[in-house]
């Protein structure tokens, strides 16, 4: 198993905080914010220094990054793999289960699919890259919500109106606030006859990187039903290889606790 590397926490976390506090910080600042003895916080310091990623005030002797990482990232973020990670996602779930699998996010209180791949059956679940989808009615869209906390999904829900599409089109907030608790309960959600008649897919949600994102299986009810259970294997096993564990704020006194075992 890999290991949890505390040094590397730290330099991110030092960078989060400038993010957050936006401001010129001394060593004994950073220091306290960051629950760390002054002397290690100064070698994190000195070496990120050294190595360009911060500058020094000659008079105040503060701290402040540059715009190096800044560089950096934006040469990263030109050549982002989102959409190469959603692709190979979705050639998986097909090899799977030879069903139409989809990978998707929510942009604007709508889901827009960034990858998907056919089915290899002749009745299938056709969807094109770049189209949108009403977040009501999505499995991906829905799986994405019960990741987030019951009022900022509320939030999210009321941003498009709620239309009928389909025979079982929820409409009702209230339903459907009670459909993603349960999706937050189990880790999953399927849905059935609420995008299009005789139409169903199962979600699941995780982060990559820092975007929530969200695959689906997705195709006929009569033929997908019967194999919810191979289905549900299917897409967890592709969520494990693709996604990370949700991310959780760092901070040094999270990274002495997990020394102590208390994590």
């Amino acid at each position: 198993m890999p290991s949890f590397v505390p040094a590397a926490a730290r330099a991110m976390a030092l960078f989060e905080l400038f993010s957050r506090e936006k401001r010129e910080l001394s060593n004994s600042d950073l220091a306290r914010l960051m629950d760390l003895p002054e002397s290690s916080c100064s070698d994190l310091l000195h070496t990120l220094h050294e190595m360009g990623y911060l500058l020094r005030t000659a008079r105040s002797r503060r701290f402040y990054p540059t715009a190096r990482l800044l560089a950096m990232a934006s040469e990263i973020s030109s050549s982002d793999p989102t959409f190469l990670v959603g692709s190979e996602a979705c050639e998986m779930l097909r090899d799977k289960t030879g069903e139409t699998g989809l990978c998707g996010r929510i942009e604007g209180g709508v889901v827009k699919v960034i990858a998907f791949t056919e089915s290899r059956h002749t009745l299938r679940y056709k969807q094109d890259i770049g189209d949108k989808l009403s977040l009501h009615v999505s499995a991906i869209g829905k799986a994405i919500l019960a990741q987030s906390t019951p009022e900022e999904a509320a939030r999210k829900l009321r941003l498009k109106p709620l239309k009928k599409i389909a025979p079982g089109t929820i409409t009702d907030l209230d339903v459907l606030e009670k459909q993603i608790t349960q999706a937050r309960k189990q880790g999953w959600i399927w849905i059935e006859n609420e995008g299009g008649e005789g139409l169903s897919a199962m979600a699941v949600a995780g982060l990559l990187g820092d975007q929530e994102l969200a695959i689906s299986i997705a195709g006929p009810t009569d033929r997908l039903k019967p194999k919810r259970d191979f289905l549900l294997d299917a897409l967890i096993e592709v969520q494990e290889l693709v996604f990370q564990a949700k991310r959780r704020s760092v901070t040094i006194s999270n990274l002495n606790r997990r020394k102590t075992g208390i994590f």
